[in-house]
């Protein structure tokens, strides 16, 4: 296996930035793993070894990064996008028919072939399996072709600031300056006594990512409330009151938990309570109880016994 690269336009887009973290890394460790044409054949040993979980994976399935096949063999989407390699050093896959199930798009992605291909021209379309990789070294032409795109998209946005690639871009723009982040971050604090900043990249971005999955400020408010209730009197659970606690990935497991309201202050073995000594009913007890003599038999007593 080779050196390999990654694609900033791939892993620092916002699709790739508002996974968890463990599925990031996931996604690295794999793409160092893949052979020379993007495929492996145990994604769950590499999973495991190191400390990820199957809903990592899943996540980049769901999310098109990776391409899984009936035998367990995964095939990285944008392998072609992150890596050129030399053809004195490229070496087949083992996987071969499971990459003949593949093409390449326009955009050098992985996609599995049908009936009727999105590529039409001919001349554009790869076929996959009787393919030859490019030396980056040698891709000049291709630099090139980027550049003179990105140096005309760049133009044509100046010009014409109604095109319809920019009113896509726009919408999920739009979308994330209506996420309430103040006001989730402020009600977090009012609650736990806090003071988390709604202008932390990492918190900003924990609310987005739950906003993206449909979530509301409503939910937020419920899944605060839910784990204060818990936790906020517990000596040892008071300290994940926190946003990558709370707004994480187990954020609609704790909006789905049942609602059991405050939980009391444990008191020392249920023994009873100690309370102070009321003085003046102990007097007025005393009082009474002690026999009030008359002035006869005071004098009485004294004239027997002595003044």
């Amino acid at each position: 296996m080779g050196r390999r690269m990654f694609s900033d336009k791939v892993v620092e887009t916002d699709k790739f930035l508002d996974m968890p973290v463990s599925t990031q890394n996931l996604y690295f460790h794999l793409c160092m793993h893949a052979d020379d044409d993007g495929f492996l054949g145990n994604p769950k040993t590499i999973t495991r070894s190191i400390g990820g979980q199957q809903d990592d994976l899943t996540h980049l399935i769901e999310k098109g990064y990776v391409i899984v096949f009936e035998d367990g063999t995964v095939a990285i989407t944008d392998w072609f996008v992150h890596n050129y390699i030399p053809k004195d050093r490229y070496h087949k896959t083992v996987y071969q028919e499971n990459k003949k199930k593949l093409e390449l798009s326009e955009t050098k992605q992985y996609r599995l072939v049908t009936r009727s291909p999105i590529v039409q021209d001919t001349e554009s379309k790869q076929d996959v399996y009787n393919m030859d990789t490019d030396c980056i070294q040698d891709a000049n032409k291709v630099y090139t072709e980027d550049k003179l795109s990105k140096d005309k998209l760049s133009k044509d946005n100046n010009t014409d600031k109604l095109s319809s690639s920019e009113n896509v871009d726009s919408e999920p723009k739009q979308k994330s300056q209506k996420i309430p982040y103040e006001k989730i971050v402020d009600y977090l604090n009012r609650k736990t006594n806090s003071h988390y900043r709604p202008t932390s990249k990492a918190t900003r971005r924990l609310i987005k990512a739950r906003y993206n999955e449909g979530f509301t400020d409503i939910d937020f408010k419920t899944v605060i409330d839910k784990k204060c209730a818990e936790w906020l009197q517990d000596g040892n659970m008071v300290q994940y009151l926190r946003p990558e606690t709370l707004f994480g990935t187990k954020f609609e497991a704790y909006l789905n938990q049942p609602d059991t309201g405050p939980i009391p202050r444990r008191n020392f073995g249920n023994k009873p309570v100690r309370r102070a000594t009321n003085w003046d009913k102990v007097q007025q007890q005393q009082s009474q109880t002690v026999p009030q003599l008359t002035q006869e038999e005071r004098n009485a007593i004294f004239r027997e016994y002595g003044r």
